[in-house]
């Protein structure tokens, strides 16, 4: 056994080295995060050899665990305050963004429209000993606008558009970091709060799957 998490460690060094930090992520904090998460942890067990590759894996539900690259890429999108920020996930699916969140903001809030993911990633947190994330099961798209506003929002599926109710819920200041698009194909977008408006950055093209809710896709 110990041998064997040794192997992962070292899968997940290469991991951040070679897939991450080579492409251009470059916040400590963040790849310091992504060198402590035990992503083996967060698939299927049949799934755990290929934890630390290049790519989406199944969870169940007909949801993925993201890419690791695509992962540390929208946390550090999200540039998240060191003291005492709180943050809303959209979409908990397996729990390992919510991990990767949780080593970095104060207070993570998440949302998940799967009692069953939800479950089990909430087991998976507290195992690890994250006990600063809040659970919520329900429709991700409208957010959660009793803990708002937030230093950030990152949804993790793909949306026509940005639901009318999250940048309600996000500071001034504060971004949401989300894949727009069609079901086939999106781009990773920013968008950061101004005074009176949102600047809006495009990124680089994503496949996620959708966002499935009242302000976004419906069910099919």
């Amino acid at each position: 056994m110990a041998a064997q998490e040794d192997a992962f460690a070292e899968a997940r060094r290469r991991m951040v080295e070679e897939q991450i930090a080579a492409r251009g992520v470059r916040d400590a904090r963040v790849l310091e995060a992504m060198r402590s998460v035990p992503r083996h942890l967060f698939v299927p067990p049949k799934y755990a050899e290929w934890a630390y590759g290049d790519g989406p894996l199944p969870i169940g539900n007909g949801q993925t665990i993201s890419q690791p690259y695509i992962v540390a890429l929208m946390t550090e999108l999200l540039e998240i305050p060191p003291q005492g920020a709180r943050v809303l996930e959209i979409g908990t699916g397996s729990g390992y963004q919510t991990a990767i969140l949780a080593h970095l903001a104060a207070e993570v809030f998440t949302i998940e429209r799967h009692a069953s993911l939800a479950a089990e990633a909430k087991a998976r947190l507290r195992r690890l000993g994250l006990e600063n994330v809040h659970f919520r099961v329900g429709d991700g798209t409208l957010g959660w606008p009793e803990h708002a506003p937030y230093d950030g929002i990152l949804v993790t599926a793909a949306a026509p558009e940005v639901p009318p109710a999250l940048p309600e819920q996000v500071r001034l200041g504060g971004h949401i970091v989300i894949p727009l698009g069609g079901r086939g194909g999106q781009t990773l977008e920013r968008w950061t709060r101004r005074e009176d408006d949102f600047e809006r950055e495009s990124i680089i093209p994503v496949a996620f799957v959708p966002l499935v809710g009242k302000q976004g896709w419906p069910e099919t």
